[in-house]
């Protein structure tokens, strides 16, 4: 159930203001002043408040100071109520946040337009702000999987190279071996040698067709954007 709360100093006004909610089936009550009603706000967090400009004690333009210094009572709707017409006052208003003004005398479809507009705009509000989230949570869960590959990408880089030193060196030994092998078994023994170098090769050209899986060109453009990849 939505609830709304009601700041105004008049009794009549406010509890006739409280009845009509009631009677649209929202949750209402309602506070005397500025003061009281910054309290009741922090008790019950209500989903619209609706607050008259002049009162005493603490008026509508210091309740809704207030409450815009305080991070969740700042996103609260706050429909303005009051007899005023002139222009400045309402700016005034606005200006300070305000979502909405209802001018006494109001009807009642007056009434639950304003409820309805404010909630209609904060809805809106709130789904932006769950999407822009989403967003976040998305675009970081793709650095995470960037930063990963080029993680890999480096350990990679860097095993090929620790690797591709050693079987050139053995393969130029090897050969000079083999050809001044004085007996067959000896050329074998070489020929042996030089077979599981060869495979060693072929498995570090596996290892680069992987490595070349990662690098797609998406992926590369990403990387030197977040930047995670030299150019």
């Amino acid at each position: 159930m939505i609830k709304i709360l009601v700041i105004e100093d008049d009794d009549n006004l406010r509890a006739g203001m409280l009845a009509l909610l009631e009677a649209e089936q929202f949750q209402a009550f309602g506070a005397e002043n500025g003061r009281v009603g910054l309290e009741l706000v922090r008790q019950h967090l209500p989903d619209v408040i609706i607050c008259d400009i002049m009162m005493p004690d603490l008026d509508g333009y210091g309740t809704l100071q207030a409450l815009k210094q305080d991070p969740v009572m700042a996103q609260i709707p706050f429909i303005f109520l009051t007899a005023l017409t002139d222009r400045v006052d309402m700016r005034q208003g606005m200006e300070l946040g305000a979502d909405d003004f209802l001018t006494k005398p109001y009807s009642i479809d007056e009434l639950l337009n304003a409820i309805a507009s404010v909630l209609g705009k904060q809805a809106i509000h709130q789904q932006r702000t769950t999407s822009e989230r989403d967003r976040a949570e998305s675009l970081q869960q793709q650095l995470q999987a960037l930063q990963e590959i080029s993680a890999t990408k480096d350990d990679l880089l860097e095993k090929l190279l620790e690797d591709l030193a050693d079987p050139i060196s053995t393969i130029t030994i090897t050969i000079e071996l083999l050809e001044s092998a004085p007996t067959e078994p000896r050329r074998q023994v070489y020929l042996k040698s030089l077979r599981e170098e060869f495979n060693r090769q072929v498995e570090l050209i596996n290892q680069v067709a992987e490595l070349k899986k990662l690098l797609t060109p998406e992926n590369i453009k990403l990387l030197r954007k977040l930047p995670l990849l030299k150019r």
